[in-house]
């Protein structure tokens, strides 16, 4: 098995003009900036999703804010969240907190993902967590956003004009995003714990609203929960017995059937979360 590779900082160079674009074999031509272009800020937001694919709790949004011109290292062991275990993103967490300039998660509630589909909700979230940048004193305007995945679903919910540049597997590579992963990860997987105390039968604490055998036995012998994705359960879950089918259907011509199981995501109450 070959070793993981530690994010970097070089696409965020990159971008800000810093060092020579890489030419990669599958990507298109890097064209040089105008000579009359304005230089780059140096404001990066890494961006990040969790939570997508859960059966309950909110779809989340985080974001980290560096100035690449004033940033030279990465703090050791950074990584994107997926490949960390628990204690070690908590371990990692402030850490991350404390090299970012600024930083947020956004979140979209459970009902939210029913009445407008994952599509939909993934820029909410986003727009949230940049409403909060913007609070806080972030000129979004002036940044580029490195969005994980190759689909910039942000862009047209942002609240403000933005540059978003999007990046296949940029929660590895790029250690703007890899630290809005980890961020983002604990916040929601807290967000989890404390709704395990009120629902306590679906081992929230331990499958942070995820598909575990244990989450779905719990659903299929008690029903959903207010904080259940309801539009999809049923398909998951394997039950139509549990759940107001007539609801279901109308709610899931609102999204027109787009959404898969896999890609979905919510929050009882909608907002955000600010991380500062």
């Amino acid at each position: 098995m070959s070793p993981v590779a530690d994010p970097t900082l070089r696409f965020e160079r990159e971008i800000a003009g810093l060092v020579k674009p890489r030419r990669r074999a599958s990507a298109p031509p890097v064209q040089d900036a105008p000579a009359d272009a304005a230089p780059h800020s140096g404001l990066i937001i890494g961006c990040d999703e969790v939570g997508r694919g859960a059966l309950a709790g909110p779809v989340g949004v985080g974001v980290s804010v560096i100035d690449i011109r004033a940033t030279k290292s990465v703090p050791k062991g950074l990584r994107d969240s997926k490949m960390l275990s628990e204690p070690r993103r908590e371990e990692l967490a402030p850490i991350a907190r404390a090299w970012s300039l600024a930083h947020a998660v956004g979140y979209a509630s459970a009902s939210e993902i029913d009445s407008l589909g994952i599509s939909a909700c993934l820029g909410l979230a986003g727009s949230r967590a940049l409403e909060s940048l913007l609070a806080d004193g972030v000129d979004v305007t002036a940044a580029t956003i490195i969005l994980d995945g190759q689909w910039d679903w942000l862009s047209a919910a942002a609240p403000v004009p933005v540059t978003v540049r999007t990046r296949i597997k940029a929660d590895r590579d790029c250690a703007s995003v890899a630290a809005a992963s980890v961020i983002s990860k604990v916040a929601r997987d807290r967000m989890m714990i404390e709704h395990a105390a009120e629902h306590p039968a679906y081992g929230w604490e331990r499958n942070k609203g995820y598909a575990s055998e244990e989450h779905r036995d719990a659903i299929v012998s008690l029903g959903a929960s207010p904080l259940h994705r309801h539009t999809w359960l049923s398909r998951i879950v394997g039950s139509t017995e549990l759940f107001d089918l007539a609801a279901l259907s109308a709610l899931e011509a609102v999204d027109a059937g787009s959404v898969s199981p896999a890609g979905a995501g919510g929050h009882p109450e909608p907002g955000v979360e600010s991380v500062a």
